[in-house]
Parts: C-alpha cells; structure tokens; sequence
C-alpha cells in the first residue's frame, strides 16, 4: 500500500479526530497513526484483513524478520527444557553464541529489521515472549540469523509439536557464525 503525502495527512488528521472524541469504532485510532508515521502500512492489511485492500503486499523485510523470530522462538524454548548437562554442552560446542540463549536483537543503526520487529511485537501483539526486551544488538546480525534460518527451514518440517534438541540447537547456533571463522 503507498499513500501520498496528502492522504497521509488525511488519515492522521481522522485518526485524531477519531482519538480527540473518543468514538468507538474498528479501527484504534493509534494503531493507524504508528502504522503511517513509521511507515509501516502493511501492517495495516494485517490488522484488518477483512478489508478487500488493492494491495496486500508484505515487504521482504518482514517476513525475513517474521521468521527469524519465529526460529529464535523455537530456540529459546528449546534450550529451556533442555536438562543442565546438555546446556553446558550448548555453551561449549556452539561457543560464543551458546550461553544463555535468547534472541539478541537486530541492530537498531543499520538493520531495518529491528524497527519491524518492535512494531511486530509492541504494535500487532506478536512474539509476546520478546516484549519488553531492547532487541538492539548494537551490531549487525542478520546474515547470521539468515544463515541460521536457512539451517532451521530444513528442520522445522519435522518438529511438529516437539522442541528443538540439543544437537539442533547446536547447529543453529554454529551456523550464526561466518563462515570465514
């Protein structure tokens, strides 16, 4: 969806109007002015997809950012229910990403991926396991994540209902690093 600079000021004005005297109605007169003023609006087609919008196109960059929280997801529930010994191994064979795993973030500088993330967590409600981390790693991280991801799409066809194993979660984590190291 694309708005020109005057139907952006149209939908914020309304929206306004809409919050200013507090009328009950579909759409949350917030959410629509976030959506537009960060220049999220596909996030508009998710909110509301019942609406018959011309176009539903989701950016790249969110569902690249969609599935790798979904993977880091998996991850940290995986290494959750693991016992202690095999989190030591985690620790020692997928170093330096092995210690207490839990989704780093994206770097809020350089990665268009961490403000999709915010808003897919702190806007659409999604990934509530993440809300109210910084998910700033403060360095760039998405080719490994990419990497990881990779790896992940080849396994996640077999999970069904069952968590990562230690020799998943292993591999996950090693594939993060560069291959040069």
């Amino acid at each position: 969806m694309k708005l020109t600079d005057g139907e952006r000021l149209i939908v914020l004005m309304l929206a306004g109007i809409q919050k200013g005297l507090k009328l009950k109605g579909e759409f949350d007169p917030d959410f629509v002015s976030k959506a537009v003023l960060y220049d999220q609006l596909w996030a508009l087609t998710w909110e509301h997809s019942g609406i018959p919008w011309d176009d539903k196109t989701t950016p790249p960059a969110v569902g690249e950012t969609v599935d790798i929280l979904d993977m880091w997801t998996f991850l940290e529930s995986g290494y959750k229910g693991l016992a202690p010994i095999e989190r030591k191994r985690v620790e020692v064979e997928a170093a330096p990403f092995g210690k207490d795993v839990k989704f780093p973030g994206f770097d809020g500088n350089n990665e268009e991926h961490y403000h999709l993330a915010k808003f897919l967590i702190d806007d659409l409600g999604r990934f509530s396991t993440f809300k109210g981390r910084s998910l700033n790693s403060h360095s760039r991280s998405l080719p490994g994540y990419l990497r990881m991801y990779d790896l992940f799409e080849t396994i996640r066809p077999y999970l069904g209902d069952r968590p990562l194993t230690c020799d998943e979660i292993i591999s996950l984590l090693k594939a993060r690093m560069h291959p040069a190291n």
